[in-house]
């Protein structure tokens, strides 16, 4: 048997093979040359620039999303994610309507009223002064009454404004403005009163001068408060009524989300439902047809009471008021007896009566506006009656005037302010027609005014409930997946 030897010497170095000399050590290449003032890098290691915490984050995003577990991580985030930027887009944007439809029914609308019932009350308290006037020493206790009322009735309004108004809002000026003239006027018609009773001429010029004072200063402020509350009002309309595009989109975009989850989830694993899912979808559709139905059904109540309320009240206030000054115009018709006049034209009019043809005019304007916009009998019937007084009114008028410029001034005195066949009985129907329908178009208005804030009770924390739910259902269900993989 042969052995293989474990060791063997060298060969002699005299074999003859050639013996190839050592490599001497290489110097490594030198350094770059580092910039002046720039720090040195430390020793022993290789200087490299540091890198971001955000880069970092971004490339562990992308690491995981290689993996189902990160992918799930990352849908479940999104998912609830979307959810709740659902939730609270449509809390957000119905509170806001939820309140401009409430400051429609308690707040805004209310105010116009009341800013309407200052101006009326105004010029009828001018209308039953001059009345008075005209009765001279013989004025009734109801003359008197009425125009006690009308004071008052206009000071509680305008407290009643000035505790709504916003300190810094024009109205406030108005207010203000108001309650500053009010005792002038009033003091200047007792002061017509007295010398009138005395049998003094000048007694006439305090009632004109406070016939200027209510037609120059205080109306046009009564009717600019009553323009900036009805522009309030208007504004909350506006803020009410739009449709909530952005909560929508965002409902219709988790929803799609939410979709293509459990169809990739179906795909993957064969699974028909995902429990969590299938909740978070279930509550998010609740919340959008919530949405859209409820905000829907409050528009509409919203356009009805606008429609059918708001609008015929502000026809009813003007006619209310046009009746008012033509009432005024045709007293004060009698009391200045020519002293005033008017030029249109080449012809020279009595001023007063000028100004009630005027007025008359767009009493029949309002009045036809009003008839038109009337929905129902009940609406309708007071403003027909109102119209046929109006008519009857004209020619009583035409009467009176007839009179006067013959000279029969006892005649015409009687004709306007008589207790029987007069135009004063016009005027009183006029005006009581007119109280009738917009007490009716009032009810109307808050009506469908409830109707439309009702709609949104709740809506807001409701979605904001159902949104915390969903987003919990999509995080649980996605969890259920990620234990899979456990």
């Amino acid at each position: 048997m042969t052995y293989t030897p474990k060791s063997s010497t060298p060969p002699p170095a005299s074999s003859g093979l050639p013996i190839l000399p050592a490599v001497p050590a290489q110097a490594s290449p030198p350094a770059p040359a580092r910039p002046p003032g720039s720090p040195a890098a430390p020793h022993g290691s290789p200087q490299s620039p540091r890198r971001t915490a955000f880069a970092e984050g971004l490339d562990r995003l992308r690491t995981a999303a290689t993996t189902e577990p990160g992918r799930l991580r990352i849908i479940g985030a999104l998912l609830a994610l979307l959810v709740i930027a659902f939730g609270s887009v449509t809390a957000w944007q119905m509170t806001d309507r939820a309140a401009a439809a409430d400051d429609i029914l308690t707040s805004s609308q209310p105010l116009t009223s009341d800013a309407a019932d200052i101006y009326r009350s105004l010029a009828d308290a001018n209308t039953a002064a001059s009345s008075g006037f005209l009765a001279g020493g013989q004025e009734s206790a109801t003359t008197r009454d009425r125009y006690e009322k009308d004071i008052r009735t206009a000071a509680e309004k305008l407290v009643n404004a000035a505790a709504n108004a916003n300190p810094d809002s024009p109205s406030t000026a108005k207010i203000a403005e108001l309650n500053r003239l009010l005792p002038e006027y009033k003091g200047l018609i007792e002061r017509a009163r007295t010398y009138n009773r005395q049998g003094f001429p000048v007694g006439g010029a305090y009632l004109r001068y406070a016939n200027e004072k209510m037609q120059q200063q205080m109306l046009p402020a009564a009717e600019d408060l009553y323009q900036k509350e009805n522009q309030r009002l208007e504004a909350d309309y506006a803020d009410a009524r739009p449709y909530p595009w952005a909560a929508i989109a965002l409902g219709v975009l988790a929803l799609a989300a939410l979709a293509w989850s459990q169809h990739r989830t179906y795909r993957r694993t064969n699974r028909v439902l995902n429990h969590g899912l299938v909740a978070a979808t279930a509550t998010a559709t609740v919340v959008l047809l919530w949405l859209v139905v409820g905000h829907s059904v409050a528009r509409a109540a919203l356009d009805d009471s606008y429609d059918h309320g708001v609008r015929s009240l502000n026809v009813l206030h003007d006619a209310r008021i046009a009746s008012l000054k033509a009432r005024g115009n045709e007293n004060l018709t009698l009391v200045a007896r020519g002293a005033e006049t008017k030029k249109v034209g080449d012809r020279t009019y009595d001023a007063y009566d000028h100004d009630f043809g005027t007025d008359i005019k767009a009493l029949g304007a309002r009045l036809e506006a009003a008839g038109k916009l009337a929905d129902d009998a009940a609406g309708e019937r007071p403003v027909t009656t109102a119209t046929g007084n109006m008519k009857e009114w004209q020619k009583r008028h035409a009467a009176a005037r007839e009179q006067d410029e013959n000279g029969n001034y006892q005649q015409a005195l009687d004709l306007v302010i008589g207790a029987k066949g007069a135009t004063g009985e016009c005027f009183d129907s006029v005006d009581a027609n007119l109280r009738a329908a917009l007490a009716h178009e009032e009810t109307e208005f808050r009506h469908a005014a409830g109707d439309g804030r009702d709609a949104l009770t709740g809506l807001p924390a409701g979605a904001a409930v159902l949104a915390v739910l969903g987003a919990a259902g999509a995080v649980l269900g996605i969890g259920r997946r990620l234990s899979e993989y456990r």
